[in-house]
């Protein structure tokens, strides 16, 4: 196992490094950095200039690449047109750590940008990843030990209408309902807006009782389809021979829907829940936006509509490895739960 995740890892670099250039080439396409980062400044033809100079934005795309991956100490840059190469500033590239400074945030570090915003991001993203687990494995194997019946009738309705919900109408209709309506209606109602009401304060109260609506929105529609993938799942495991070994061996029935039913039918499933985890911040982008939440899908937003090219550029790279990341993981739990799945 240990040489096969090596051997993954070792995958990995000319893969993220196609992926990079591949970003790098979208964002020239972005905006102009100028603008945004000059501000008034850079209304002047000379002033315009000299920045581009100063940034290298003068130079040919794939020199920009270099420098961008690999620093000025390499990839120097003519500033100043006098035909001496010289560099724009002290930058040791991504190679080494440094996605340079952000364009808007008075030369602040991308990093300390970026990870000023992952916690309050995660913080999310676990707890949805968790009540979409926990409720789908639930609702799932309630539905198919009791297929057909009213209960899973019901069940079938509400995912596939939820499933065809886009998230930001479940976030707009979760605030109207559980915020708006519910504090006309004189009962006790939710935040809709920030991480916590700033006459209280940052406590783990009003974290988590602003959590409640962002996570429910990130969580209904993965929680829809996870319950339809566990629920066929176990309805094609409830037929195999071992389970009717089981059964006639006279074990309980608790005991072979977890053990052996629900641990095989959960296969499938860890390939969804290894991908969905990373690409749940493609639905923060939109929720964060909506509830004011302070994390990086809002973060992302707001740098891209101001053309902050080395932001952008580091948060999509950290999607890039997180997916990667998750996607060997999923490989590791499937050989965990089957013990025919061999990578030696």
């Amino acid at each position: 196992m240990s040489r096969y995740i090596v051997r993954r890892l070792l995958q990995t670099i000319p893969l993220l490094f196609i992926i990079s250039l591949i970003i790098f080439i979208l964002m020239q396409n972005m905006g102009d950095p100028i603008a945004t980062m000059g501000g008034r400044r850079a209304t002047r033809p000379e002033d315009r200039e000299r920045l581009t100079r100063q940034l290298g934005l003068d130079r040919p795309i794939y020199t920009q690449y270099l420098y961008w991956l690999i620093g000025n100490d390499w990839a120097k840059f003519d500033a100043d047109g006098d035909g001496v190469p010289e560099s724009p500033g002290t930058r040791q590239g991504v190679l080494r750590g440094d996605f340079g400074t952000s364009m808007i945030n008075r030369g602040k570090p991308v990093w300390e940008v970026i990870w000023e915003r992952v916690p309050n991001t995660l913080l999310l993203m676990v707890a949805a990843e968790i009540v979409i687990i926990l409720f789908s494995v639930l609702i799932g194997v309630y539905s198919a030990l009791h297929q057909y019946s009213l209960a899973d009738n019901v069940i079938t309705a509400v995912t596939f209408i939820g499933y065809s919900m886009p998230i930001f109408f479940i976030a707009l209709l979760s605030i109207y309902i559980f915020s708006i309506n519910f504090k006309r209606w004189g009962l006790p109602y939710l935040p809709a807006v920030g991480m916590f009401d700033p006459q209280v304060g940052k406590t783990p109260g009003q974290v988590a009782k602003h959590m409640i609506l962002p996570v429910f929105s990130i969580a209904f529609i993965s929680l829809a389809a996870y319950s339809r993938y566990i629920r066929s799942t176990m309805l094609e495991v409830m037929n195999e021979d071992y389970i009717r070994t089981a059964r006639a061996k006279g074990l309980k029935g608790r005991s072979v829907i977890i053990v052996h039913a629900l641990k095989n039918a959960s296969l499938p499933i860890v390939t969804v829940v290894g991908l969905d985890f990373a690409f749940l911040l493609s639905g923060a982008v939109v929720t964060e936006r909506i509830f004011a939440w302070p994390g990086m899908g809002r973060l992302f937003l707001d740098h891209v509509s101001r053309s902050d090219v080395p932001v952008v550029m580091g948060i999509l790279m950290l999607l890039a490895v997180t997916v990667i990341v998750f996607q060997i993981i999923t490989d590791v739990f499937y050989a965990w739960l089957d013990p025919r799945i061999r990578y030696d």
